[in-house]
């Protein structure tokens, strides 16, 4: 299984200092989703891991949570794409827990659902918490220069990040290199 770990926030949709609360809050970065549909058209199984302390705090609820998905799921299947799972932490980052990003509670999760050895996973997020829960299983880092990394673009990358961190412009970069580098498998006639 060809399988790739999105974080949500600032990789896939505009991130916001005020927590993304509401469906109407939850607005796509362009080109974001025609990348996870061209990923799926590939062969790609896409996964979100996607810290939510939100929840914790008590701005939104878990009713709010899944419609802010369920907008995110119908604008993809309008593009003939999806995401196969979202796994969220709803933990504040004093609380203590593993599944909070920088650690990899959320992507050991991912692993035994999908049944997948994850050093083979690309993860993809913009800041160094996402890379780092990835890296801390194995998975290769890919940095997006959108939401908090966007300031990064022209620069060198900042210690914090994983060692052999890959850098993308946004996820539409990130999915043509991919794509590139594992072409589809062709079918067999």
């Amino acid at each position: 299984m060809k399988l790739v770990i999105l974080d949500r926030d600032g990789t896939i949709n505009h991130e916001s200092d005020e927590f993304v609360k509401t469906p109407d809050e939850w607005v796509p970065l362009p080109g974001a989703l025609e990348a996870i549909a061209r990923l799926n058209h590939a062969g790609w199984h896409v996964a979100v891991a996607t810290n939510q302390s939100g929840l914790g705090r008590g701005l939104f609820d878990v009713a709010s949570l899944n419609a802010i998905h369920a907008k995110m799921h119908k604008a993809l299947a309008a593009l003939g794409g999806r995401v196969d799972a979202v796994f969220y932490c709803p933990h504040g980052p004093d609380e203590g827990c593993q599944c909070r990003k920088p650690n990899p509670g959320l992507f050991e999760q991912i692993g035994e659902r999908f049944g997948i050895d994850l050093r083979t996973v690309p993860v993809v997020g913009d800041t160094p918490r996402d890379l780092i829960a990835g890296a801390a299983v194995g998975c290769p880092p890919h940095l997006v220069l959108t939401g908090r990394a966007a300031s990064l673009k022209g620069k060198p990358l900042p210690d914090g990040y994983p060692a052999h961190t890959r850098v993308h412009q946004d996820l539409g970069a990130f999915a043509d290199w991919l794509i590139a580098k594992v072409p589809a498998p062709r079918p067999v006639s």
